[in-house]
């Protein structure tokens, strides 16, 4: 099963830049999924990337699977107990053999009906669905004016923001309840550090070297005069779902 190109070409390109600028998940949002875990589970990440959230997993499973289709961030992968090379429409793992199913940063490039689909193959019943977001705070002036610079709302990846997550869940009919929960928060960034979060993006680390390093010089101009490290605030979004 194949990704989507932006996501292969640009994913691929920007690896290095996304494990060392991507911002990692709050203690709260991480410890909302956790309160939702059975006891000791087998917990499976899926789209893994370079494994941030693999890692914010890894105290509270009992197995930690990670799966990611991109060589040079599934490479990357280091707390999980087996990192294979999957898709979310293509899962490598027998039926019925996960506690739950995470995904970080991620749902918004998969084929949602096969994706639901796949992942409630997977997953036991009364397992846990829990899809993440960590969406830049665009109240902030700085940061609107950062999205404007990225074109972010010209591509498909802005998209998760504006997608009503459970309907998108509800139409599979596998699934009970949605929850949502949102959680604000600040990661602290140095200019060389926000420079590698443009870099990061997937359909800038697939621009040519140019035009990529304009995108970062517009983006670096708006943080010029900040005192070193300043925030780049968050909102995490998060829903979860069991498998009925």
């Amino acid at each position: 099963m194949t990704i989507p190109e932006p996501a292969r070409v640009g994913f691929g390109a920007g690896a290095d830049a996304y494990a060392r600028a991507r911002p990692s998940y709050p203690a709260d949002a991480v410890s909302y999924v956790a309160a939702r875990l059975p006891e000791s589970p087998v917990v499976l990440d899926l789209a893994a990337g370079t494994g941030i959230f693999t890692t914010l997993l890894r105290p509270f499973a009992q197995r930690l699977i990670a799966v990611e289709p991109v060589e040079s961030m599934r490479v990357k992968i280091a707390d999980a107990d087996e990192v294979l090379d999957g898709t979310a429409e293509s899962i490598p793992l027998a039926d019925a053999s996960v506690d739950a199913v995470a995904v970080a940063q991620a749902f918004h490039w998969f084929r949602f009906d096969e994706a639901l689909a796949e992942i409630a193959r997977v997953l036991r019943p009364g397992g846990v669905l829990a899809l993440l977001w960590n969406r830049r705070d665009e109240s902030v002036p700085w940061v609107a004016e950062m999205s404007s610079a990225m074109q972010w709302r010209e591509h498909q990846i802005s998209s998760y923001d504006r997608t009503d997550w459970p309907s998108v869940i509800g139409r599979s009919g596998l699934f009970g309840a949605v929850e949502h929960a949102r959680f604000s928060w600040e990661h602290m960034l140095d200019r060389a550090g926000l420079a590698d979060r443009v870099r990061s993006v997937s359909y800038i680390a697939a621009m040519d070297e140019a035009n990529r390093e304009s995108v970062v010089a517009r983006v670096l101009a708006l943080a010029a005069d900040f005192d070193e490290p300043f925030p780049l605030p968050y909102n995490t979004l998060v829903w979860c779902t069991t498998r009925s």
